[in-house]
């Protein structure tokens, strides 16, 4: 039996427009990002004259649609396109950019019109802001869309009767594993200490894959006169908000607290083992989450890869982590506590590349936002992302 390519299809409720996408995730892979295509299907008696377009969207929101304060809703759009898709102002050669385009618009017939969308590179990838269990409804992601509509013209008020709106998401997979080592060392000196503390925090890998514990090795040499104690080893989850200004938050994701310590004048080697998952932060407010919310397969954000170049223009959201010792060096003078830390990768593996040759057999399935990892919604119509 021949393999079959799934194709997911949307229809408007008064079926004068259906959305055909081969896939939902579209993959950043920092030097170019898949485009966005697909296969629009009119019903010309439905439209009655009226043309229709496709919009593609980057959308950052940081409150409820509801709650606009005058007049300003807390939403702000990164990147829209729209394009008129019938009448055809191309040739569909020309706007046919894939085989399964291809192979849709010849099962599909002669009211089949293909669309074709590239990404900047200057965006960020989907991510939301885990809400807390009383936050129902509230919400700040960056989130992706495409969407169908009718109109005489593009800037006329959408009618959901005759709109498709399908929430797609753009991801990073994890480069090729690099043999940067992460290491940091440094040495703390005390009044009245003759010698000082030497710490050293290593990571055996840059880059580590969800659901994998992360080993961090530790050695503290303890020359001074001070006694450390409280050690305690912590991954944390930097989310930069990046809108109008720039702001981070800083969440503990894992954490190892010992009851480990170095009196003066010994030390200590140790490997202490995190488990960074959303498992584990589960109600948690602010944890920064790939895709949407409270779903099985949601998992922590993975890391933002970001071009050099686009560094200054990116807006959204970027994350990052990493892994951070602590301790208190205490005396007869007091106390200070004393940290040092490395940064790491916390992303999917890349997939095994497709086969080569494309399946001749199409499996049409509906596209609903439960399919998406993350995404727990209901009828678009009733979801908050409805603009």
């Amino acid at each position: 039996m021949s393999p079959k390519h799934v194709v997911f299809k949307k229809v408007s409720r008064d079926k004068s427009v259906a959305v055909y996408m081969a896939k939902r995730d579209f993959v950043d892979h920092c030097d170019f990002v898949d485009p966005v295509d697909g296969v629009l299907v009119i019903d010309p008696v439905q439209l009655k004259g009226k043309k229709v377009y496709v919009m593609l969207s980057c959308t950052f929101r940081y409150g409820r649609q509801d709650m606009d304060v005058m007049g300003v809703a807390f939403r702000r759009d990164l990147f829209v396109v729209t394009r008129q898709v019938y009448p055809e102002l191309q040739d569909k050669e020309q706007l046919t950019h894939t085989k399964i385009q291809q192979k849709l618009l010849r099962k599909l017939g002669d009211n089949a019109f293909p669309f074709f969308f590239e990404f900047p590179d200057n965006l960020p990838c989907s991510i939301a802001l885990q809400p807390g269990p009383s936050d129902v409804g509230k919400k700040c992601a960056v989130e992706f869309e495409v969407k169908a509509f009718c109109g005489e013209n593009q800037d006329e008020k959408i009618d959901k009767q005759s709109s498709v709106r399908l929430t797609i998401r753009k991801i990073q997979y994890s480069p090729e594993n690099t043999k940067v080592v992460p290491m940091a060392e440094t040495t703390f000196e005390f009044l009245m200490s003759e010698k000082p503390l030497h710490v050293k925090l290593s990571l055996p890998k840059e880059t580590y894959y969800h659901g994998e514990p992360l080993k961090a090795n530790v050695e503290i040499t303890n020359s001074s006169s001070r006694n450390i104690k409280d050690i305690s080893v912590s991954v944390e989850q930097v989310t930069n908000v990046i809108l109008y200004s720039n702001d981070k938050y800083v969440k503990s994701v894992a954490k190892d607290e010992s009851n480990d310590s170095v009196p003066s004048g010994t030390s200590l080697k140790k490997e202490y083992t995190l488990y960074p998952l959303l498992a584990y932060n589960k109600d948690r407010r602010g944890i920064a989450l790939d895709g949407r919310l409270k779903h099985e397969d949601t998992n922590l954000a993975s890391s933002s890869i970001v071009k050099q170049e686009v560094l200054k223009e990116i807006q959204g959201m970027l994350i990052s982590y990493k892994v951070v010792v602590r301790m208190v060096a205490s005396g007869t003078v007091g106390s200070s506590e004393v940290s040092l830390e490395v940064p790491f990768r916390l992303m999917h593996p890349k997939p095994e590349p497709a086969k080569e040759g494309e399946p001749d057999d199409m499996v049409f399935e509906d596209f609903k936002r439960a399919y998406l990892k993350g995404v727990v919604y209901g009828d678009d119509d009733d979801s908050p992302t409805e603009a």
